[in-house]
């Protein structure tokens, strides 16, 4: 597409000489000669670059700019003028001139003015697009619920959103979409324009995740070649999203303990006291008062957390939300698939309602994602919903009905896969696992430790 330029001049031989310059790059060129023809003229067009003159027959060039502004944003203009001065400037480039050119003016460097105006107006362009898809995106209503208790955690997120909040304690289960709700708080806060950092604190060991945190001195270690900022100081003014914090290493929960207090850290082999302004929002599926218990998390830590707590409901507690988000994820992979699935069936939903959903919306949207990438028809029918294993449960109610398959079976791995679905389901709480499994805790404890799932 052709650069548009917009030429406000009075002087016609000005027009002339601009115009030709700017066709020979390939410019689009529209020419006016006041200020009311310029209004007109930019309320059916858009333009790449404006050249306005500073004196013209109807208008100030500076009460002109402040039209510009209230149309578009985002175009540059360069103001042109013979009576040149500081004050005059001055005033222009605060209403948002992005140069001042005096007359008689050297049409090459008139040119590369442009030419650095052009590429200011390209960037502007991106940004604002880049931050229209961003709040699209990332706006409360792209989570789709209903429910009463959807309802109240929109509530809260706009609340925490739009306060000076600094920590934020996200609970629930895999796949509730805690990362989801981290972001929308971010971009629907002041904190938007600057960075929105991310970490799961069980992707690293503990000194790596560290220097993750909170950067490196040279020489700190034995990789250390260079100084590296972490991401608190990269996340300065903006959001870090600590995913899984509910396993983070009991001697970084230390210093992360010191931080939150202070937003004071060094960065590792450092002496230098660094400040920064950041909102820490932390997440965890872990049951953290029984972790607590069991000495993995510091007490002092959790309190500190805790301060602002979201909890993000379990999909088996959102009723008809379950299907509305069939539908959102149907409609959306048989368009991304081009799979015209027109409908679903009546107990293809009462299939789904019937199971628990332990890996909650994200374990929805990969079942459906399977689905409908394989649907036969256009009609998605209760064959097309693999639950896999889960869905094949025992029924405890009727243990006569449970009979030895005839090539046998491994105990060991049945039992494993028991308590890993009763820890799944009551999000890691082993109080409540236990009760499912109609054992006590301790005997919970000891088989988890006999199948080397205990963690130490």
């Amino acid at each position: 597409m052709k650069v548009r330029v917009l030429i406000v001049e009075d002087e016609q031989l000005i027009r002339w000489s601009l115009r030709q310059k700017f066709e020979t790059r390939g410019y689009k060129v529209t020419e006016v000669e006041n200020g009311a023809q310029a209004r007109e003229t930019l309320e059916g067009e858009t333009f790449d670059l404006i050249m306005m003159d500073y004196k013209l027959p109807d208008a100030t060039g500076l009460e002109l700019l402040r039209g510009v502004r209230e149309v578009d944003q985002d175009v540059v203009v360069i103001m042109m003028t013979a009576y040149s001065s500081v004050e005059t400037a001055v005033d222009a480039i605060k209403l948002g001139a992005f140069d001042y050119v005096s007359k008689p003016f050297d049409m090459e460097s008139v040119l590369r003015t442009v030419e650095k105006a052009l590429e200011t107006t390209k960037l502007r362009r991106e940004v604002r697009e880049l931050r229209r898809h961003i709040e699209h995106e990332y706006g409360t209503e792209r989570i789709i619920g209903q429910a009463p208790c959807m309802q109240d955690l929109f509530t809260t997120i706009n609340q925490v959103a739009a306060s000076g909040a600094s920590t934020v304690f996200l609970r629930g289960g895999s796949g509730t979409g805690k990362d989801l709700v981290a972001r929308v708080i971010h971009y629907n806060s002041d904190r938007a324009p600057r960075p929105f950092m991310n970490i799961t604190c069980t992707a690293l060991s503990e000194a790596l995740l560290e220097s993750e945190l909170f950067g490196h001195e040279k020489g700190a270690f034995t990789d250390a070649k260079n100084t590296k900022k972490g991401l608190f100081e990269l996340a300065d003014g903006g959001t870090i999203f600590l995913d899984e914090v509910g396993d983070m290493p009991m001697g970084l929960q230390a210093k992360l303990l010191r931080f939150l207090e202070d937003r004071m850290f060094r960065r590792v082999g450092g002496t230098q006291e660094l400040s920064v302004d950041v909102r820490v929002i932390a997440a965890t599926n872990r049951d953290i008062e029984q972790a607590i218990e069991d000495g993995h998390f510091r007490a002092d830590l959790m309190f500190r957390l805790n301060v602002i707590p979201i909890y993000l409901p379990p999909l088996k507690e959102r009723g008809d939300d379950l299907k509305l988000l069939t539908q959102h994820f149907v409609a959306r992979f048989s368009e991304e698939f081009r799979k015209p699935i027109s409908d679903i069936a009546k107990d293809t939903y009462e299939k789904m309602a019937a199971y628990d959903w332990p890996g909650n919306v994200r374990e929805l949207r990969n079942v459906l994602e399977r689905a409908v990438l394989l649907a036969q028809s256009d009609k998605l029918t209760p064959d097309d919903i693999n639950l896999g294993p889960a869905e094949k449960r025992i029924n405890i109610a009727n243990p006569e009905e449970l009979t030895l398959p005839p090539g046998g079976i491994d105990l060991r791995e049945l039992e494993n896969k028991l308590i890993r679905e009763a820890l799944a389901r009551t999000n890691n709480n082993q109080t409540k696992a236990a009760k499912l499994l109609k054992l006590s805790r301790d005997a919970l404890r000891y088989r988890l430790d006999k199948l080397g799932l205990l963690e130490k």
